[in-house]
């Protein structure tokens, strides 16, 4: 259980700094971009990825590993704008929900039984986005919060179904996930090389913190599947709810962040959907 928690934390200290990048002067593109190479480092020494024996299977799956490599850095950009606007709380709610596109991507494309409890949980997960995105009609503020909520839920769950196909070869998983760190961090780089991008020791600094705490929750998250081998869905449940549940009280009782009674009961749907879809698996 404690690989579950520290996959937890690192999850939400990924949130806080992308929260307090900008009192630090960390530009997000760069630490984002700073973070890939660290994270594949990491996974390279931990992970030990054979890329030699693997190469032709790599290549057979550019078609999955070149959109995640664009999807990848850019989606945690607008993560980083979305925790900015919209707060710790409602962002990491927004990315956990994410998980119900590749459930709706498994009923229309390939083939799963529809449930009714599986019904239930994705329309509980509609109605708790629609709450989490509400702002009353006089409060002035502009849709940049929605939006970039709505690009965050979208986005991770693209990532999360093209992660799923990856997943399929098990023998594959840590050269994968090695590939796609990599190739995320050549585009990233050559974008912000394009772009003369004046790099800053604060970015830096911040990238290399932000791949340490980002491979932290995925390394974690690994070794709580492997110790609780034979309950998966005990793991899927804790981590989104734990999150979420951290998420909500360090934005609220750290960053002081304002959330209306309409979000929070949008939480509360959250968590709610994600018990019912764990239930019904």
């Amino acid at each position: 259980m404690y690989y579950l928690i520290f996959s937890i934390v690192c999850s939400v200290a990924v949130s806080i700094l992308l929260k307090i990048s900008k009192n630090k002067k960390i530009s997000i593109d760069q630490a984002v971009a700073i973070n890939y190479p660290t994270a594949a480092i990491s996974a390279f020494i931990l992970f030990k990825p054979n890329f030699s024996d693997n190469f032709n299977t790599l290549l057979s799956e550019w078609q999955i590993l070149l959109p995640l490599g664009i999807l990848l850095p850019s989606v945690f950009i607008i993560m980083g704008e979305c925790v900015n606007r919209a707060g710790i709380a409602k962002s990491d709610a927004a990315q956990r929900l994410s998980l119900f596109l590749p459930i709706l991507a498994s009923f229309l494309i390939f083939g799963e039984i529809l449930s009714m409890g599986k019904i239930l949980s994705v329309i509980l997960a509609i109605i708790s986005l629609s709450a989490l995105v509400y702002k009353p009609k006089n409060k002035v503020t502009g849709t940049g919060a929605i939006w970039t909520l709505l690009a965050v839920w979208f986005g991770y769950g693209i990532i999360d179904i093209l992660f799923k196909q990856l997943s399929k070869n098990v023998a594959m998983t840590a050269t994968n996930l090695c590939a796609t760190f990599i190739l995320s961090a050549i585009i990233l780089f050559a974008y912000l090389i394009i772009r003369k991008t004046k790099w800053t020791k604060a970015s830096i600094f911040g990238g290399i913190i932000l791949g340490c705490l980002n491979f932290g929750n995925i390394y974690f998250y690994f070794r709580a599947h492997q110790s609780y081998s034979n309950n998966p869905t005990l793991i899927f449940a804790a981590m989104n709810l734990g999150v979420i549940s951290l998420g909500t009280i360090t934005g609220t009782a750290v960053f002081k962040e304002k959330i209306n009674i309409i979000n929070i009961i949008g939480i509360i749907l959250a968590i709610v959907a994600i018990i019912c879809l764990f239930q019904t698996m």
